[in-house]
């Protein structure tokens, strides 16, 4: 069975699986990029660097944010996070607040870059 990512909910009696990842902020998983609500749209800012762009549409925002972390995930000077997050998340379920997406759409979730990079998908 492959790992999956999962849609973290409020309902009442609701439950994470037994052996399921909560990989979302404050966690040490968690996507540095954030997205924040602003009169013209949503602006995506990363620690540190303030602002990075500012998108009408919460899809095309949370693309951008996923490829951002992708893009951070992946730097030379991240090798040993990625070993220790493949270490700690192999053949896990994740989990997370982002909505999954229509089937045969893209998953605009880190939560899914993590399970490529866990289970031996470099990209």
């Amino acid at each position: 069975m492959n790992p999956t990512r999962i849609q973290r909910r409020r309902t009442k009696g609701w439950r994470a699986p037994a052996d399921a990842v909560y990989v979302g902020r404050p966690t040490r998983f968690g996507n540095p990029a954030r997205l924040v609500h602003a009169d013209h749209g949503l602006v995506v800012e990363w620690p540190g660097g303030g602002t990075v762009g500012t998108w009408p549409s919460e899809q095309e925002a949370r693309r951008f944010a996923t490829e951002l972390y992708r893009s951070w995930i992946n730097q030379p000077e991240q090798d040993s996070l990625r070993a220790l997050f493949r270490a700690l998340l192999a053949g896990r379920d994740l989990t997370c607040w982002c909505p999954l997406p229509e089937p045969g759409q893209p998953d605009h979730c880190h939560a899914a870059i993590l399970l490529q990079l866990a289970n031996g998908d470099p990209s």
